[in-house]
């Protein structure tokens, strides 16, 4: 049992809010997931630059900072907690490479021109004060609480996942299949950092829509590659998607105005957003792809 929260804003109204709204959602998920948590916030700043989001992994900050203004000489550079959100002009394939031979020990959580992502083992509660969540603002979030069932309690085994640009996933339930799918994707060229399933099917997704796929078709698929009882929710660049599997068993409810889409495991992660008890409210059917902003 894990908890999975979304939100997209439709308008502007709400850009400064949208983490006060996304923390208050995860806290009321805690009593799902106590084990860890992580959100990912969407936030365009239009300047060109990529934003890396890494996690530390105790490595000593100044030193990082220090050897990487070295090598990237417009690197910008902001730490919270034990994430670094690195900015710089350099594209992922060359930033990615310049890490893993001079920095392995920290961890890529995420990267993209919007996408920031942070999560940490511990009690949702406790995570969302540390990165400061309600002081974040953005077009759209989604975020996850633990229950580990299937891989150890670390950073690595917490959502959200990024294996693609701009993408990430947050996941209730579990994969039968993700072994047989983890050798698959890897053969293809797919390189995952741990034993958890949700990282499988994240890899599954970006590997499709670098095939050009679009996010409903990738989701679409997934109901007949990806084997298990899951809730999927799908963060890009322009907006989120949702997916219960054709059995829908994980649950999950979506609260629409003309403002906002939010989506819960439970409705009462999302009983203080802004008008909500007037908000059009429904449990997306199973096996059916809803997609907003895509």
């Amino acid at each position: 049992m894990c908890g999975i929260v979304g939100i997209y804003l439709k308008t502007k109204k709400f850009e400064k809010s949208l983490g006060k709204f996304l923390s208050e959602m995860l806290n009321n998920m805690s009593s799902r997931g106590p084990d860890s948590a992580g959100f990912a916030i969407y936030n365009d700043e239009k300047n060109n630059k990529y934003k890396y989001s890494l996690c530390l992994n105790n490595q000593d900050f100044n030193a990082f900072k220090k050897q990487i203004k070295k090598i990237i000489k417009d690197a910008k550079i902001v730490k919270i907690s034990d994430h670094v959100i690195l900015k710089t002009k350099e594209k992922p394939s060359k930033l990615l490479d310049i890490m893993g031979k001079n920095f392995n020990e920290i961890s890529i959580v995420g990267y993209g021109k919007s996408i920031e992502i942070f999560k940490q083992v511990g009690n949702p509660k406790d995570v969302v004060e540390r990165f400061n969540l309600k002081k974040l603002s953005g077009s759209h979030g989604i975020g996850h609480t633990r229950m580990a069932t299937e891989s150890a309690i670390t950073t690595d085994g917490s959502h959200p996942y990024s294996t693609g640009e701009d993408e990430c996933l947050v996941h209730n339930g579990s994969l039968s299949n993700h072994n047989n799918l983890r050798r698959d994707l890897v053969k293809k060229g797919n390189l995952f950092k741990s034993e958890n399933d949700t990282e499988v099917a994240a890899g599954y997704i970006s590997r499709n829509l670098l095939n050009k796929k679009s996010l409903k078709e990738t989701l679409t698929d997934g109901l007949n590659d990806l084997d298990g009882f899951y809730t999927f929710i799908t963060g890009t660049k322009n907006g989120f998607a949702i997916v219960r599997d054709e059995i829908a068993c994980k649950p999950a409810v979506v609260a629409e105005t003309k403002d906002y889409v939010a989506i819960a495991s439970e409705f009462q992660a999302m009983a203080h957003l802004p008008k909500v008890n007037s908000a059009k409210i429904f449990e997306p059917e199973p096996g059916v792809v809803y997609s907003w902003g895509n």
